[in-house]
């Protein structure tokens, strides 16, 4: 097996069974909402992508959709009563905004639950948003440093 065909195979494993992209999955998910949920879902997922142009949407857990630059930035899950946005290294985060109320305890993730009828303040969700998107830059820049090149023998 090739390695362009080891890579198709990875990328296709966020697709859902009909094929659908991790976008066609999350556009889907909003759609059958149909409740303020769906609304609010795609109110952060537009924020999102203003806030980091570059972010990569995954389908990911039997459908989460998730949100990454360079790692996972956050997840958008749905439930009866919330949106939970669940960022992967929030505890690492400034969170000067006081966004996060939610999965405090924890020493890696937080989250923020919105509830029906919550104003999000977009400005300081993009500010966070950018903010993982760097932890997960400079994470990746110090995990991996260069190798040096062995020599080749002649």
């Amino acid at each position: 097996m090739t390695k362009a065909t080891t890579a198709m195979k990875k990328s296709a494993s966020t697709e859902g069974a009909g094929g659908d992209t991790p976008s066609q999955l999350i556009d889907a998910r909003i759609n059958e909402l149909s409740d303020w949920r769906g609304e609010m879902l795609a109110r952060v997922r537009t924020l999102i992508k203003q806030a980091d142009p570059e972010v990569v949407e995954e389908w990911k857990w039997r459908g989460v959709p998730v949100w990454e630059h360079a790692g996972i930035i956050c997840t958008g899950e749905t439930y009866k009563n919330v949106v939970k946005l669940t960022f992967a290294r929030g505890a690492s985060l400034e969170d000067p905004s006081g966004l996060f109320n939610s999965s405090l305890e924890g020493n890696t993730r937080r989250a923020i639950d919105i509830h029906e009828g919550d104003k999000i303040d977009e400005e300081a969700l993009k500010a966070l948003i950018r903010a993982a998107v760097a932890l997960n830059l400079s994470v990746r820049a110090t995990a991996r440093p260069a190798r040096s090149q062995k020599p080749k023998s002649a």
